[in-house]
């Protein structure tokens, strides 16, 4: 029986790399791929998503527009990272049209995809978590309806990204990822910022990665040309930290269970009132919260499984 997946992305480099490792596993079927501001405006996080399914040969794939903003917070982008337009800013004048959206808005279609298949569906977010937040609002019993919930964002050891202490989905949406945090009680298993720095890959498999004689190769080789060149990539590099595909973490965990080699189980939430720590995830190691409710934050990866399953996506 193949492993279904709803997946709720802001489509910028590393999403693309995450849904490209989904697609390229015959034992999974994508549900429906719902989108959500983040990395850049949603109008462009739907236009890269078609354009990943198309190199792919997969624009049979239903995908849905989502929020365009956060629950409260402010409007933040990651275009010094990922281009303005979420991808590299490489142009494709060939590039799907809007027209192949379903109607259906992603939060409902998020609740119908996870009530028609209770039981059997893994939620992978590598986005900011709106999407999640509403959908849990408008359907309480959600979380109990799905098989697991794989998150990339947050961190463990206050290391941000985006802010001091934050990382860039929460830090994006700290409402809404106190909500799911909160409300998601299924199996929740957390990428965190920490954890995908400390499992970054040689700079040599990437450049092996990405020279790949493929269309699926070429097309990434291309989109990750601006990141490559960023002031932030070149200090990575400098630094020896490798090349780190975060996103890639959360969704390569929900294909292979056997991926994840070290974990632990916490209860987690989100500090919403910070001056320097609005959006960092809290790790409740004294239980002072009384949640029961306790998340897999992973701690270790199998490297080689990992890098197999990168390879295959650009094969």
């Amino acid at each position: 029986m193949k492993k279904k997946l709803v997946i709720d992305v802001d489509t910028g480099i590393d999403d693309a790399q995450a849904i490209m490792v989904a697609l390229a596993d015959p034992n999974v079927e994508i549900l429906g791929i719902t989108c959500c501001n983040g990395n850049t405006p949603v109008e462009n996080v739907l236009k890269n998503t078609l354009r990943v399914l198309k190199v792919c040969n997969r624009l049979d794939i239903p995908v849905y527009r989502g929020c365009t903003e956060p629950l409260l917070a402010r409007k933040v982008h990651a275009g010094d990272f990922h281009g303005k337009d979420g991808m590299g800013d490489v142009p494709d004048a060939d590039a799907p049209g809007l027209e192949l959206l379903q109607k259906e808005k992603a939060v409902q279609a998020m609740i119908k995809m996870i009530n028609e298949n209770p039981g059997e569906v893994s939620l992978v977010a590598t986005a900011p978590l709106t999407n999640l937040a509403l959908a849990v609002k408008l359907e309480p019993s959600l979380p109990e309806k799905l098989k697991a919930l794989y998150i990339m964002g947050g961190n463990c050891e206050s290391r941000g990204n985006s802010t001091v202490c934050g990382e860039f989905n929460f830090v994006a949406d700290p409402e809404a990822a106190y909500i799911v945090l909160n409300h998601y009680t299924c199996p929740t298993y957390i990428a965190t910022w920490e954890f995908s720095c400390r499992n970054c890959l040689p700079w040599s498999f990437c450049d092996d990665w990405l020279a790949q004689d493929t269309d699926k190769a070429r097309f990434m080789e291309k989109i990750s040309r601006y990141t490559r060149k960023t002031e932030r990539y070149q200090k990575e590099l400098v630094a020896g930290n490798g090349f780190n595909p975060c996103d890639t973490f959360a969704l390569a965990a929900a294909i292979n269970d056997t991926l994840v080699i070290e974990s632990e189980q916490v209860a987690v939430s989100v500090e919403l009132e910070g001056t320097y720590t609005r959006g960092m995830m809290v790790l409740d190691y004294l239980d002072l919260l009384n949640k029961k409710h306790k998340a897999f934050i992973m701690k270790k990866i199998d490297v080689e499984k990992f890098k197999k399953m990168l390879m295959d996506a650009l094969k």
